[in-house]
């Protein structure tokens, strides 16, 4: 039996189709950076931030892998992070100087370049979550406060009393800031020592092509005045385009917010056409370190590769690349390598 050329041509279209790779998906996460050191670390504590941290990295790949938009795998990981007492986000949230939550966070998509963010919020449980609501089902890209907690109650996200953010250790470390403070009877942020950090994050590439980033923050232990940092400024914590990066930081957020840094970092890729990794070190070990700015962040680019660097002592951070490796990290060096694609079969 003779084929036509017209079924020749769809029957070599659709082998061709079908030996097609799958578009590479890649996902970093963060924990916060700052002074994290061995030596303060227990092998119990170790083991269950490196838990955690895989845990959530994990289950964000697994969204992407299987097609899932690239902002609902940041939401969804991001919430495991929020919901974990070992971060200052969510449930782990540090206290501020009257002894609350002050929660922020934001959302971006590199697609769209939408963008959705919320601060100073109380009794939301997932801040991540409103941020995700904020960008897409408002005109809006910040709202605050209790303006931001109405709009939780309309979109049906849940609702929690302040106290459900309360742990021992947060308590802990509030009181070793306000006495700090008190001794030397100044009371701002002066007298901070590594209880100014700690921020979670994601940064993804999706099936689509699509870069996403988001962060989520319970601020700065003792903060007064209503004090934001940089977690739900858009260009400063958290940015994302997709002709460029995606950026979600995480350290001292004022220096963050001055050197504009997430943006910066993908402007230089965009415009000084230098590869990510080159970017993201340059302004963090450069540019923030010169300033005296503390910190470090994950990007992640429209090829998947990705760059984690951080100026400080450690940052909690784990990553599976676009070829299914994955690795988990505190200090300086990896805690944990593997490839994912393989162990998780």
């Amino acid at each position: 039996m003779k084929l036509s050329l017209c079924t020749l041509a769809l029957l070599c279209s659709l082998v061709a189709h079908a030996t097609e790779k799958p578009a590479p998906v890649a996902i970093a996460i963060h924990g916060g950076a700052g002074t994290i050191v061995k030596e303060n670390m227990t092998p119990e504590m170790e083991a269950d931030f490196t838990l955690t941290l895989s845990r959530a990295v994990k289950h964000g790949y697994a969204l992407l892998k299987a097609g899932k938009p690239g902002e609902e795998a940041v939401v969804e990981t991001i919430k495991i992070l929020e919901s974990s007492p070992l971060f200052n986000a969510g449930i782990g949230a540090v206290y501020t100087f009257d002894g609350e939550h002050e929660l922020d966070a934001s959302i971006m998509h590199g697609g769209t370049k939408n963008a959705g963010a919320v601060a100073g919020i109380k009794t939301v449980l997932s801040p991540i979550s409103l941020a995700q609501a904020v960008m897409n089902n408002s005109s809006h890209v910040m709202l605050s406060a209790t303006g931001a907690e109405e709009f939780a109650k309309e979109q049906g996200l849940e609702l929690v009393d302040n106290k459900v953010f309360d742990t021992p250790h947060r308590l802990k470390a509030l009181e070793k800031v306000k006495a700090r403070m008190a001794k030397a009877g100044v009371y701002d942020s002066a007298q901070q020592g590594n209880e100014r950090f700690g921020t979670v994050g994601a940064v993804v590439l999706d099936r689509e092509g699509n870069l996403v980033a988001g962060t989520s923050t319970g601020g700065m232990t003792a903060k007064r005045y209503g004090r934001i940092g940089d977690s739900p400024i858009i260009g400063a914590g958290t940015y994302a385009e997709n002709e460029s990066c995606a950026v979600s930081a995480t350290g001292h957020g004022e220096f963050f917010i001055r050197y504009h840094v997430a943006a910066d970092i993908c402007a230089r890729v965009k415009y000084q056409k230098v590869s990510l990794q080159d970017a993201a070190d340059e302004v963090i070990n450069s540019v923030l370190a010169q300033a005296k700015g503390e910190g470090g962040v994950i990007a992640i680019d429209s090829k998947g590769n990705i760059s984690m660097p951080f100026n400080s002592a450690g940052m909690y951070r784990a990553r599976i690349d676009a070829d299914g490796q994955m690795a988990v990290g505190i200090y300086q060096t990896w805690q944990l390598q593997h490839d994912w694609q393989k162990t998780e079969k």
